[in-house]
């Protein structure tokens, strides 16, 4: 696996009110033209690509530092990779953190020829948007190549509900 290839991100979750239930997931959706009209099967983990050499912790941690300006710390726990259709590799830990809240992320930007062949550069923030997801809903909205990155932290949280 070429670390250039491959991603590192965060899987951010809480319980519920009254702690009864799967967990909640809070997932970020992309920035930029291509994502603006895209919902279902759009939003992601926090994550990005490592840099070479880079610690797949710490590059998560970065990623999420980057795309939200959460800078998280507490148990990570490491869930197993997943290769994306891409053929990209996904390294993701998880970690509980109730406080995070949607409406304070800070996204760095990027920059993209914009409009296309236009010669000209425009820049928008990576993630416009976060929000927390129950269960149910997190599947519908994450891409479906993060699915498995999902149901892995609910297997290993030993949460036995079936997901659609």
């Amino acid at each position: 696996m070429s670390s250039r290839k491959d991603s590192a991100g965060l899987v951010i979750y809480r319980w519920p009110q009254g702690g009864v239930g799967p967990p909640d997931f809070f997932l970020v959706h992309p920035g930029g033209p291509y994502w603006t009209r895209k919902d279902d099967g759009a939003w992601s983990i926090p994550k990005g690509e490592m840099e070479d050499g880079e610690d797949k912790l710490e590059a998560a941690k970065r990623e999420v530092r980057e795309e939200t300006g959460f800078d998280l710390r507490g148990k990570f726990l490491r869930l197993p990779p997943v290769r994306q259709p891409s053929r990209k590799v996904v390294h993701a830990w998880a970690i509980e953190a109730p406080h995070v809240d949607p409406a304070k992320i800070a996204s760095g930007p990027f920059e993209m020829e914009w409009p296309p062949h236009s010669g000209r550069m425009a820049s928008f923030p990576e993630v416009d948007r976060a929000a927390w997801f129950d269960v149910k809903q997190a599947m519908v909205k994450i891409l479906p190549g993060q699915r498995p990155i999902l149901e892995k932290l609910l297997e290993r949280l030993s949460v036995v509900e079936k997901v659609p």
